[in-house]
């Protein structure tokens, strides 16, 4: 039986897969992302990302159907 889940709603309060969630990979690496990073890395990181966002030219989006 091939279960349907969407992260997002299904697993807010944890995961409803347990060992078979495929994001378990995801899951690790962000705990050893977390517990090797100091948060000052984090907003710096995060800055960084939001100046290099800022500075992009904009990106128009024209419908097919215009």
């Amino acid at each position: 039986m091939s279960m349907t889940v969407d992260c997002k709603k299904d697993c807010v309060d944890g995961c409803v897969l347990g060992d078979e969630c495929p994001n378990r990979d995801h899951q690790a690496s962000a705990s050893k992302f977390i517990g090797e990073t100091s948060l000052d890395q984090m907003l710096e990181m995060a800055e960084a990302a939001r100046l290099k966002k800022m500075t992009e030219p904009p990106k128009w989006i024209i419908p097919d159907d215009f």
